[in-house]
């Protein structure tokens, strides 16, 4: 089950909110705690065991860590926790590549367990180690109710696609969530925007991106391997914040305020402002839980790029196994660290312009080799983007100017324009109650139309 998905919409949404609100505040965590797990069990009725066993370990390893606090099981119950959940990572995740790997440097034919990924597996997980740690601590006490703990790590608004909502950041609304017409109001319509920027964006994104490379690489020209790119560009930002923005709203409408996880990425000067904006609960859970711990940048810049150079070998790695998430991760680490020894500090006295171009430019190479399986693949695609192939033809030439009002549409969303349009407004009463009904009534129906006669709807971010 999707958000995007008119089960979902006119199903089991309407129906989680009755029972939540029905309930009495004793039994909302135990509500949710259920509506959550129904919401996975419906694609992954086998895998729900999975949320259960992470939900009853941590719950037990957080209440060790704190009962025995300065002694030896405190430590042995975050080992414990820490083993748990990276074992259920690795295993459904990476098995198959460490055994593709491993056969290859041994030419052998090593036969793969071949198991569907769990989905949200990599966000849960993180979620429920940071619980751990934090308890382990001393940031937060730990959590008594194991319903409450249960309705935490399995929240359905957040739980398939994120943001990563650590438990330090929603302690305190577990104990007294923020119900009201407002939070409410605010929430559906957050709602709506993201459904909008999924399906009439991304999706719209998605069909451009597709069409330039149906027929693979070496039938790309010049042109086509630019639109397939820039397109693929806007639709994992649309889908993915989208999807952010759908969790966020959810998380309002049942009384919860979730971390922001997109600020306009595409408008950065730099990739490490970039990094910034994009994925920001990704970023600063390994930043929390990996870069500092490691000495972040206290003890030389040698260590600190060797930090860098680590995290981002991480960061691909939590991605996908899968070649081209290293070279992704790589590349990134690369880039991040010639911008901390140099780079950076010659762009902030250049023109803002450059900047954005520049770092336009890298992430576009970066999305490249993202987009493929194949390390192969996605250099052929770079070659011909710089100039390794014709530049042009009739099939090119007419997609380019069929997509290109969706992909003014997509810049100018993708900026901070919208918003401070609104907020400029809202501020001089020219944007009524009214009118902003009307207009996310408009959005909604926009989208459910599009839901009910289109078949393309893919989520990207279930991969990982």
């Amino acid at each position: 089950m999707v958000f995007s998905g008119l089960t979902f919409l006119f199903c089991f949404l309407p129906a989680a909110l009755l029972l939540y609100y029905a309930a009495p505040r004793p039994a909302k965590h135990a509500v949710l705690f259920l509506a959550s797990l129904l919401f996975y069990a419906w694609g992954e009725p086998v895998y729900v065991v999975l949320m259960i066993f992470s939900t009853v370990l941590d719950y037990t390893c957080g209440r060790l860590v704190e009962r025995f606090r300065g002694t030896k099981l405190s430590k042995l119950g975050l080992i414990v926790s820490l083993c748990g959940n990276l074992g259920l990572l690795m295993f459904f995740k990476y098995t198959d590549f460490l055994l593709g790997t491993v056969g290859g440097l041994l030419g052998l034919s090593v036969p793969k367990l071949g198991l569907p990924l769990p989905i949200g597996i990599s966000f849960y997980t993180f979620q429920t180690m940071s619980y751990t740690i934090d308890v382990y601590r001393g940031e937060v006490p730990a959590q008594r109710n194991i319903i409450t703990f249960g309705a935490y790590v399995s929240l359905f608004p957040q739980l398939i696609a994120g943001p990563i909502v650590r438990y330090r950041d929603v302690a305190a609304q577990l104990a007294a969530p923020e119900r009201n017409f407002d939070a409410f109001g605010e929430g559906a319509r957050r709602f709506v925007r993201g459904l909008a920027k999924k399906v009439l964006l991304a999706n719209n994104a998605g069909l451009i991106r597709s069409a330039c490379t149906a027929a693979g690489t070496a039938s790309l020209t010049c042109v086509g391997a630019w639109l397939g790119i820039v397109a693929f560009a806007f639709q994992i930002y649309f889908d993915f914040s989208g999807y952010s923005d759908m969790a966020i709203g959810l998380g309002r409408m049942f009384g919860f305020t979730f971390p922001e996880n997109f600020d306009h990425p595409y408008v950065a000067a730099s990739v490490t402002e970039f990094w910034r904006r994009w994925h920001i609960s990704l970023g600063s859970w390994f930043r929390d839980y990996v870069y500092i711990p490691l000495g972040g940048n206290r003890n030389g810049l040698v260590k600190q790029l060797r930090n860098i150079a680590i995290v981002w070998l991480l960061t691909g790695l939590w991605h996908g196994a899968s070649a081209n998430f290293l070279l992704w991760g790589a590349w990134y680490g690369l880039l991040l660290i010639v911008e901390k020894c140099f780079l950076l500090r010659r762009l902030r006295r250049l023109p803002s312009l450059i900047g954005r171009l520049y770092t336009a430019l890298a992430v576009l190479i970066g999305w490249v080799w993202f987009s493929y399986d194949r390390i192969g693949d996605g250099f052929a695609h770079l070659r011909v983007m710089f100039g390794g192939g014709a530049f042009v033809n009739s099939d090119t030439m007419y997609r380019l100017t069929s997509a290109l009002p969706l992909l003014v549409v997509c810049t100018v969303a993708a900026t901070p324009l919208p918003r401070r349009l609104a907020s400029a407004l809202q501020r001089r009463g020219v944007l009524l109650t009214a009118a902003e009904l009307t207009g996310m009534t408009l959005l909604m129906v926009l989208s459910v139309a599009y839901l009910i006669s289109g078949s393309y709807n893919p989520f990207l971010y279930f991969r990982f």
